[in-house]
């Protein structure tokens, strides 16, 4: 069954009320790689779906900000429903393989993403876009998403641009090669037995 391994449940739901935004994000790590819904950024949506398609995440997102204002407050609380979504599907973490990583080259542009399912926030951002908008999202936010993403999930995260100039290019190669990072990192392993760490806990 779609959501379910091992009759084990792994979804997350997470509602974010604010004076600035109205968010709801459903995420369902043994999903079929679809995304509905909207940000109200058509290109943050863009991104978002290809997230889903490489990470094979059903992923529902509703979301109203103050767009008139700028997209920061949006984009930044969509990262931080996502991320506490994540965590939430993740539950204790038995079983997973806790690591992944991808390279995805986009014609001229080449770029990887490595992550550990930790219980350690940390981003390592290594990747300018020059261009200063993409359709309606400021690129400056595409950091700001992963960060508050790592921050409310867990997440070390490494990114790192190794070739390209179109910012279009670039953000959508590192979209892809985190959906396909997460993939590897949240899937179950069957010959891990309990949490993957010496500590016991992640």
């Amino acid at each position: 069954m779609v959501g379910e391994t091992q009759g084990i449940s792994r979804r997350g739901a997470v509602a974010r009320r604010t004076g600035e935004t109205d968010i709801r994000v459903e995420l369902s790590l043994e999903g079929r790689g679809k995304f509905e819904g909207s940000s109200g950024i058509a290109f943050l949506d863009h991104l978002l779906a290809q997230l889903a398609k490489h990470g094979l995440l059903d992923l529902k997102v509703e979301a109203k900000g103050d767009l008139e204002v700028d997209g920061h407050h949006t984009v930044e609380d969509l990262g931080i429903c996502l991320g506490q979504a994540l965590s939430q599907a993740l539950g204790p973490k038995e079983g997973i393989h806790r690591y992944g990583s991808a390279f995805i080259p986009m014609d001229e542009a080449l770029v990887v993403v490595a992550l550990d399912v930790s219980g350690r926030p940390y981003l390592a951002y290594e990747l300018e876009l020059a261009s200063e908008r993409l359709g309606g999202l400021d690129t400056e936010l595409v950091e700001e998403f992963l960060r508050a993403l790592v921050n409310n999930s867990g997440l070390t995260l490494h990114v790192r641009k190794l070739a390209g100039r179109n910012s279009h290019h670039l953000a959508e190669a590192l979209f892809k090669a985190l959906g396909r990072a997460l993939r590897q990192a949240v899937s179950l392993d069957p010959g891990v037995l309990g949490i993957p760490s010496t500590k016991g806990v992640l």
